[in-house]
This record gives structure tokens, sequence and C-alpha cells, in this order.
């Protein structure tokens, strides 16, 4: 499960790092992004309509998307929140899933992500009495970016109206989260985490429009090393999506 990160970066920040061109408008820093909400994504460049979502061979772009995949076959965009994270074990048999795996595959760049721990009955209850679960915040250990592994695709809007000069509100971009079994690190925290592509080489493959070998991009559908990740406890203040600030991320206790 993966359901809030942080996005502090600029996507020329983001370009830089991924060796991509910039093609949105920044949405600005988020320390508690969560579902619903417009994130970043490196894909592969369109060498066509980049509306309709023609990827080519051309090089990388950063762009938005709304996080929550939303299938093109969907009625409306509601949908979407219930396909923020998708399992790497499913990803070559879910319908929603299937040919974006084979076509349409993206990275989210994250600074960190949230995931929350079973509370203990020595610490903060609930109001019903229960230990609450507390949240930690995970990044890497250098201080790069995660480079999250997802999928993307494009959704047409059927009440937009058709009659717009240009036609950009009929289209949805959306992506989703793949999520793999936890590591070591996370193991005591949560049984699932966010593929994190380790490398440039990783990125390559990943991102890469004439990869279409399951198997291969399977292979890098694993958990990452353990000693790759660090975390630590933060503030309940991450549990309201409203609180958006820096101090998010810094330890209590």
């Amino acid at each position: 499960m993966c359901g809030r990160f942080v996005s502090s970066s600029t996507p020329e920040q983001i370009a830089a790092h991924f060796g991509a061109e910039v093609a949105t408008d920044t949405l600005g820093p988020n320390f508690n992004v969560a579902p619903t909400h417009d994130v970043y994504g490196v894909v592969a460049d369109a060498g066509g309509d980049v509306a309709a979502g023609d990827v080519g061979v051309g090089g990388r772009r950063v762009d938005a998307f709304h996080w929550g995949l939303v299938p093109s076959w969907a009625k409306d965009r509601k949908v979407g929140y219930k396909m923020i994270n998708a399992r790497a074990e499913t990803l070559a048999e879910k319908p929603a899933f299937k040919k974006l795996f084979a076509t349409r595959r993206c990275i989210v760049p994250m600074d960190g992500f949230y995931e929350w721990m079973p509370g203990t009955a020595d610490g903060p209850l609930t109001k019903a009495g229960k230990p609450a679960k507390r949240p930690v915040f995970v990044r890497r250990v250098d201080g790069e970016p995660l480079a999250v592994a997802g999928l993307w695709t494009v959704w047409k809007d059927p009440d937009a109206d058709p009659d717009e000069s240009d036609g950009a509100d009929r289209w949805l971009h959306s992506a989703t989260v793949v999520t793999t079994s936890a590591n070591a690190t996370m193991a005591p925290v949560h049984d699932r985490m966010p593929v994190i592509l380790t490398d440039a080489s990783a990125w390559d493959v990943w991102l890469d429009p004439a990869m279409d070998d399951l198997d291969e991009l399977g292979a890098l559908l694993v958990p990452a090393p353990a000693d790759l990740i660090t975390l630590h406890e933060v503030s309940t203040e991450v549990n309201d999506v409203r609180n958006r600030g820096a101090h998010l991320v810094e330890p209590v206790g």
C-alpha cells in the first residue's frame, strides 16, 4: 500500500535528475500528497498527440497526472480512487493494468512516502480506546529521490464540452503506483511497499517504449534492498490531508 507521499522537488529538478524535459507547470511543493491529487510522472516522450497519450522514442518528459488510474473504459473518474496502487504480482493479469504494463509505464518521483505502523498498548489511543497507528516517513538513505514504478493512461471525459477550442479538458491523464512485498526495513511497519527502481539502468528498461518483454519488466518489480531506505516516526498531523507543510517529515519521539 502507498497512500501518501512527499513531492517537494520542482519539475525542473525532477527533469534534471531523470534526464527529461519539462512538459507541465509546477504543482508546488506538497509534503502530504494524497490520492486524487495531481502528481508528477516521468514518461517516454510523446511523438504525436500528447493529449491522446501517444508514446514515442524521442526522450523523456515530466508531466502531471491525476493520482488514481482511470481506465479508458471507465464511465467516470471516481473509479480512480480505487486504483491508486497496482500490485506487481498481478499486473499482467488484471484487465485495468495488463495492456498498460506492456505499453504505458512511468516513474512517479517521490522525496519519500508515509506508512502507518501498528499502535501499542502503552502508546496513544483512538477515541474508541484502541492503540492508534503511528505514521512513519520513509526515504532513501542517500537523500536521492525515490524512482517509483507506475502505470499511466488517458481517459476521455464523456461529459466535457466537445466545443472546447483545444479539447484539453476532455482528456484526463492518470497514474497508479506499483507496489510489491515489503523488504526487511519496511516489514515491521507494513507488508507492502512501492516498487523502487534503484538506478538509472532500471529506469531505462522501465521507460523504454519498445520494451514489451513482461518477464524482463517483471524482474524489476521486487522489494528494494533493505539498506536503500530508512524511516522514522512523524507527527500524526500527517493524518489530515489539509496539512501539507515541510514540518510533517520531522522526526518525533
